[in-house]
């Protein structure tokens, strides 16, 4: 398939890039410093301000599917930002009818007990994270093709194992006080498949462990 990936160079962003490489899809690379995209076969590296969804229409015109990996948590404005460009996505996702996928925070879940979980969020990436789950409602109240992928409420440093459980918007948690994590590789993993086979259809969803 061929993939544009919008933040290929983010901690999630090149772990997608190298999950999408290793599975043969042609990807088109984009980020405002295409110079720090690693060569790689069958990756195009290109410069692409998310917020420009006619610069964003244009790319995706050759792509199946437009997976954007994009963080606000350094603007000076987080929540706004992601509210940006997450409107711009929408205008190019109704330009040209590609399937969006869009990494989205465990702050945009609800816990096992119902509780929001950005009232549990800490304080240091609440704008982010306030952004985001504003940004997944933004979505749903647009008539356009996407899917949100959300991690478990820690992103932790770890490797491959292709061993994860997913969910809809209650998040996963472990028995041993219900933690919830999951490592950038196997998040790639799933994000993946999703591209491969659609499940999720205008939702969010969450993978952990």
């Amino acid at each position: 398939m061929n993939i544009l990936l919008i933040g290929a160079t983010g901690m999630v962003g090149s772990r997608i890039l190298d999950e999408a490489v290793m599975r043969g899809h042609i990807i088109t690379a984009a980020a405002r410093n295409p110079s720090s995209i690693p060569t790689k076969n069958n990756v195009t590296a290109i410069s692409l301000n998310v917020n420009d969804a006619n610069a964003v229409a244009e790319q995706a015109k050759s792509a199946d599917v437009i997976i954007c990996a994009v963080s606000p948590r350094n603007t000076a404005d987080a929540t706004k930002d992601a509210l940006t460009f997450t409107e711009a996505l929408v205008d190019a996702q109704r330009q040209t009818g590609k399937r969006l996928l869009m990494v989205g925070g465990g702050s945009s879940l609800n816990m096992p007990n119902g509780t929001n979980c950005l009232e549990l969020t800490p304080e240091s990436i609440l704008p982010e994270a306030t952004g985001m789950r504003q940004a997944y409602a933004l979505m749903v109240q647009e008539d356009i093709d996407f899917a949100v992928l959300a991690p478990g409420g820690m992103f932790a440093e770890g490797e491959k194992t292709g061993k994860f459980r997913l969910s809809g918007r209650t998040m996963l948690t472990n028995a041993e006080g219900g933690k919830s994590t999951i490592s950038p590789e196997d998040y790639a993993v799933a994000m993946l498949d999703e591209v491969e086979t659609p499940k999720h259809f205008r939702t969010i969803f969450n993978v952990a462990y």
